[in-house]
Formats: C-alpha cells, structure tokens, sequence
C-alpha cells in the first residue's frame, strides 16, 4: 500500500485544517474566559493551545477573526483588557465547554447558559470558572497576526487555581487519579485520558549498557 503525501500549497485550507487537526490529536482544552467593556464574561473553547514555556511561564493560543477581519469575543476583549482566564476542561465540564462553543451573541454570557459558576481573579481583574479542575491567570505578551483570520497570542501565566486535592501542596505534584483531562480529537470527537501507561527517559549511558549487555 502506497503512503499518503501531498504539498499543502495544493491544499485549499478547509483540506489543511482537516489533515491538521485529525492527526495531532489529542489537543488540550483552553476553555477561555475574557471580560467584556459592558462587563460581560465571555466563556470560549480553543483546542488550537498549548503551554509554551516555563521561565517565562508562557501559553499560546490560537485566535480567529470572522471574515471580514471582524474579531471574535475573546480575541476582542483580550486585546482590549489585556487579561484572561485559561480553564482547563475534565470529563465533569465537558457537556458545560461544549455548550459555551455555541456563537451566542456578545451580550449573552456562555457562564449562565451552560450552568457554570464564577470566581473573582486575585492576580487579574477576568474571573475563573469554580468548576474547572485548572485555571491559569494569564496577561497577554504579545500577539502574531500571520492572516486576516489567524492570530497567535502568548500569554504569561500570573497565577494557577487547582480544585481542592488535584495539587500536593508539599511536592507540587498533580493527582493524575483525580484529574481526567478531555483530549480534542476532529469533528464531534474527544478523548478520555484514563488509559495511561509511563515511560522512564533514560539517559545516553543507561541506553548504552543496555545495548551492550
């Protein structure tokens, strides 16, 4: 069987955006809060994210512009406040994040319609959401703008809430048993993360030995 190759310059990007986003998957979840000028909170779902650095603590996200270059709500109340929220999404908030994905419009709150509850920031002025399992205040960096509609923001992350014994105070360790992360798959499709297995990185010597042993 012959493999597949094609030259995304042959590409129209709905083709791109298809190849891209069924083979790198699982993506993690930002389920974003943002602050409007009229004080509304604004509750989006980014798989385009990831963390990006530790000194500086840095996260990127992928933002999208309508066509006609007209923002969305979260890439307009980021550019204008500075601030915003990254809530991370476990299986309990999963129906919640799909509901905030809905394109209400500006006025209307995705945190009441999916039944969620707010806490006040301590370290930036947007609120997070009680029931995320993370959530990381964040400060805009810097924004990329590399189209019409594409837009990279990095964030610096100023502060992290973690739900009541996700977080060993003493070792800073993550309870893998208590938080079950959902993965972005393609299309409707999502991943539980409870079927893990571990790998030890070794170093050149060990790998070594093994080979000559």
């Amino acid at each position: 069987m012959s493999a597949f190759t094609v030259a995304f310059s042959e590409l129209a990007p709905r083709d791109r955006y298809k190849l891209l986003c069924a083979s790198v998957t699982p993506r993690p979840i930002a389920l974003v809060t943002s602050l409007s000028p009229d004080g509304v909170v604004n509750a989006a779902p980014f798989s385009f994210f990831n963390v990006f650095s530790e000194d500086p603590a840095l996260i990127v996200l992928g933002l999208q512009h309508r066509p006609g270059n007209n923002p969305k709500d979260t890439t307009r109340n980021i550019a204008g406040a500075g601030e915003f929220v990254v809530n991370l999404v476990d299986e309990g908030m999963a129906e919640a994040m799909n509901i905030c994905a809905v394109d209400f419009p500006p006025e209307i709150s995705e945190i009441d319609a999916a039944g969620l509850s707010l806490k006040p920031g301590v370290s930036v002025g947007v609120p997070h959401i009680a029931e995320a399992p993370f959530a990381l205040e964040c400060r805009k960096t810097m924004s990329l703008v590399f189209s019409p509609t594409r837009e990279m923001l990095i964030g610096e992350v100023v502060r992290i809430h973690a739900r009541d014994g996700l977080v060993d105070p003493a070792t800073l360790r993550v309870s893998l048993d208590d938080y079950k992360p959902v993965g972005r798959m393609f299309g409707d499709g999502y991943a539980r993360q409870n079927d893990r297995f571990d790998l030890t990185r070794g170093t050149y010597a060990e790998w070594l030995a093994q080979r000559q042993g």
